[in-house]
């Protein structure tokens, strides 16, 4: 069946004339009572009886009357949600994001698209990189902002964010708090207080074993920053983190030296995948956003900071 033969023949059972039915639908009448036959023919029987000036519905005209009203109104309501679709009205728009990253570099991203497109309801999905690259590959999550220390596959494109350095991260009074920087060689023998979500653990214990004699006490291990970070404020060790993971007041932290490690927060998509309405304006906010320089933020952070304890 046609949608236009359907509407044509709603038009007829709300007017009961075929001239007018016609007019309705902006037809001519023959046109209009050809398609009519055609309904009539793949219904298997007649939907209207015309009886001179009396016309009227037959038995299977108003059985399926109410069906063909109900598919209707769903059509046209499938074409005003494609038109909000287009149009970011009432979309939803879900964002993989890296457990291990801290909300200060990407607020206000996340406030500048949302005054910008108002009917787009963002969901945040916290997860750990390896999970937020499967959930992008099955579709259940539209982009992913995450990093890894190794390149990620060619099933998908990155557009890289913003760069962040490694800080060791300690409590008031502890004895690395008095120095400017921290050597990986300076961590033997304290108490480290893991992240099992970093993206960069296995790295950095790469990194020890190469430097070697550089051995940690692991009093305690935690899939949750907070808890790690607020353990390091209460002075049960350090830890390793992105400056701008640090969320909990009282955590001191001191740049990672020889060796420096950086890591990249990357937009992920899924390469060759169309883009959603949504997809593609928040690819266009992160490119047009200004990113700043952390390096040179952390810098004079530390500089500040040391300047006051002077």
């Amino acid at each position: 069946m046609e949608i236009h033969e359907i509407r044509y023949f709603i038009a007829l059972c709300d007017t009961l004339n075929f001239t007018r039915a016609a007019e309705r639908c902006n037809v001519s009448q023959p046109a209009l009572t050809r398609a009519i036959q055609h309904l009539e023919g793949k219904l298997g029987g007649p939907l209207v009886h015309r009886e001179r000036s009396n016309t009227h519905l037959t038995e299977l005209g108003r059985i399926m009357q109410p069906y063909f009203r109900q598919m209707l109104e769903q059509m046209d309501e499938a074409r005003e949600k494609a038109k909000s679709f287009a149009k970011l009205d009432a979309t939803a728009l879900t964002i993989g994001l890296m457990c291990t990253i801290g909300p200060h570099r990407l607020i206000n991203l996340f406030s500048t698209f949302v005054s910008a497109h108002s009917g787009v309801e963002v969901y945040l999905k916290d997860a750990p990189a390896s999970a937020l690259e499967e959930l992008l590959d099955k579709g259940e999550i539209d982009v992913a902002i995450f990093c890894r220390p190794d390149d990620l596959d060619d099933r998908f494109h990155t557009l890289p964010l913003y760069r962040e350095r490694f800080v060791v991260a300690v409590g008031p009074g502890h004895p690395l708090e008095r120095t400017n920087a921290v050597r990986i060689r300076d961590l033997h023998q304290q108490n480290y207080l893991a992240r099992v979500n970093c993206e960069y653990y296995d790295y950095l214990r790469g990194l020890r074993e190469q430097i070697g004699d550089v051995e940690l006490k692991r009093p305690y291990t935690s899939e949750r920053d907070d808890w790690i970070q607020c353990m390091v404020a209460a002075g049960l060790g350090f830890t390793y983190i992105p400056e701008y993971a640090v969320t909990v007041p009282g955590v001191i932290t001191r740049p990672l030296i020889d060796p420096e490690v950086y890591r990249t927060v990357s937009l992920v998509t899924v390469r060759g995948r169309p883009h959603s309405p949504a997809v593609g304006a928040f690819l266009r906010e992160a490119k047009r956003y200004r990113w700043e320089n952390p390096a040179v933020q952390t810098e004079q952070a530390r500089e500040a900071e040391l300047s006051a304890s002077a």
